[in-house]
């Protein structure tokens, strides 16, 4: 997929939130609320008021862009409303925006949270695009992990979404978990490639604060993988998914070619979106806005009129917003339209506090753009974020991608 090189003012990408999970995952600090493995969206009360307040909040957003090209449900775990849940949500945001007839339209779907008549009930809705939420193909790990799914659950799934053609398939796998080997996470490379999915998200592990592993542990210390069993992981998922024809299109994301993920390339391209939902954070007119992350207030500001009281994005930030996220794909920036929009001065710059890394091989132009190299450079990318930010930096820090 070439890379659009074309600044858009208007939105026309839309991401909703969707809180509700069986339980919470031990690294996990999203805002969800945990409603047991019972309830789902046709029996539960708590998720239909929430879709209820969802669609009042956008209808009562104000329009900027006539049509969306992406729709992402997020969570959270979205496959737990049901298929009219979905379908009410999607109309609003027809009545509202209008949605492309080429829309690619996501949904995070996870193991065991559906069956055929409920997957292919999700497809006729217009679910296009489904990301499973595979994490890890050991049972043992799973468990350590607070995952509500069994390894037998996740191939279930795997036939369940092969049985509806679902054109866009993505499974996503978390690397240095307590107590994962190198040989366990070949294994789960290799499996992952033998289902065939047409797109694979990789993601290492961040211990946050507030969180169940942020209480049982404390990052570099046993059972949590060492620094350099993570970088070995890492380099053994490039050379396993390259070799089986995945592009290693984005720091952490593996595509076969042509099936790259587009709604996420709006947020690595810095180009606005809409978002929608408690927690969910939103990039319009300039402006970055986070709605509140907590049901009640939530609530209380869809009541309100959905005030949204923030400062447009200063040049010098939207640079470093620009450079941290674009600097996640592997064909990096123009430096053509880095000019065009920060002037050649700012460029220059660039270029200067990027020496460093050039002479180390992390960072390269080659075809006009800046980008890091794949695999050192991608390893690499906080060290080299986090001198840019002190370098050109507006009085904040950089905290990693």
């Amino acid at each position: 997929m070439a890379q659009r090189d074309i600044f858009i003012d208007l939105p026309s990408s839309a991401y909703i939130h969707i809180p509700f999970c069986r339980r919470r995952c031990f690294y996990c600090d999203f805002p969800v609320s945990v409603i047991g493995d019972r309830l789902r969206g046709e029996t539960s009360g708590t998720i239909s008021k929430y879709v209820e307040v969802l669609c009042q909040e956008i209808d009562i957003f104000p329009v900027l862009s006539q049509s969306l090209e992406t729709i992402f449900f997020g969570g959270g775990t979205p496959s737990l409303l049901s298929v009219e849940q979905v379908q009410q949500i999607l109309t609003v945001l027809k009545q509202n925006f209008d949605i492309s007839p080429g829309a690619e339209i996501s949904m995070e779907v996870d193991p065991g949270t559906f069956d055929l008549a409920h997957l292919q009930g999700l497809c006729d809705a217009g679910i296009n695009r489904v990301s499973l939420g595979v994490q890890a193909f050991d049972a043992k790990l799973l468990q350590a992990c607070g995952r509500s799914h069994s390894l037998a659950d996740i191939f279930t799934a795997v036939d369940l979404i092969h049985t509806c053609e679902i054109p866009e398939f993505s499974i996503d796998l978390i690397s240095g978990l307590p107590y994962q080997t190198l040989d366990g996470w070949q294994e789960s490379l290799e499996k992952a490639v033998a289902i065939a999915p047409t797109h694979i998200s990789i993601y290492d592990l961040t211990v946050e604060p507030g969180t169940a592993f942020g209480r049982y542990y404390k990052p570099g210390t046993t059972p949590l993988p060492t620094d350099e069993m993570t970088v070995k992981m890492y380099q053994m998922a490039q050379q396993i998914l390259t070799h089986a024809g995945y592009e290693h299109y984005e720091i952490s994301n593996y595509a076969k070619r042509g099936h790259q993920c587009r709604h996420n390339r709006v947020y690595w391209e810095n180009r606005p979106y809409y978002g929608f939902g408690m927690g969910a954070a939103s990039y319009v007119e300039g402006k970055r806005f986070t709605r509140p992350r907590k049901t009640k207030e939530y609530y209380q500001w869809v009541e309100d009129g959905c005030v949204i009281d923030c400062e447009a994005t200063s040049p010098d930030e939207n640079l470093l917003e620009t450079l941290m996220l674009g600097l996640r794909l592997a064909e990096g920036i123009s430096l053509g339209v880095l000019e065009k929009q920060f002037g050649e001065e700012k460029v220059e710059e660039v270029k200067k506090y990027c020496q460093p890394f050039f002479d180390r091989g992390w960072v390269e132009i080659a075809g006009g753009r800046l980008r890091l190299s794949d695999p050192d450079g991608f390893l690499f990318s906080n060290v080299v974020l986090a001198s840019l930010f002190s370098e050109l930096g507006v009085n904040e820090e950089y905290e990693g991608i």
